[in-house]
């Protein structure tokens, strides 16, 4: 493996389970009132724009990365939206 291969999975890595706990903290509280509903639509957005871009690339570690990234994300806003009346608005 190339020493760009093993930094974009590093990288892959790290910033995609940086998401983790903020998924697993919304599902255990039940609560999103603290996350800006906008962000998560730019960044769910932008992840899914870099799969399609790793994937045209055909590049592992970048399609990797961002189709947990966007499925996190995904979740992550889709609970957003669906405990937002119950934690109030953004």
């Amino acid at each position: 493996m190339e020493l760009t291969q093993i930094f974009g999975s590093i990288a892959a890595i790290m910033t995609t389970s940086a998401f983790v706990p903020q998924a697993i903290k919304i599902i255990k509280t039940k609560s999103t009132k603290d996350i800006s509903l906008g962000m998560y639509i730019i960044l769910t957005t932008g992840i899914f724009f870099w799969l399609i871009y790793g994937i045209l690339l055909k590049q592992p570690p970048i399609i990797f990365a961002n189709t947990i990234g966007f499925t996190l994300t995904f979740t992550i806003l889709i609970l957003k939206i669906k405990y937002r009346k119950t934690n109030g608005r953004d």
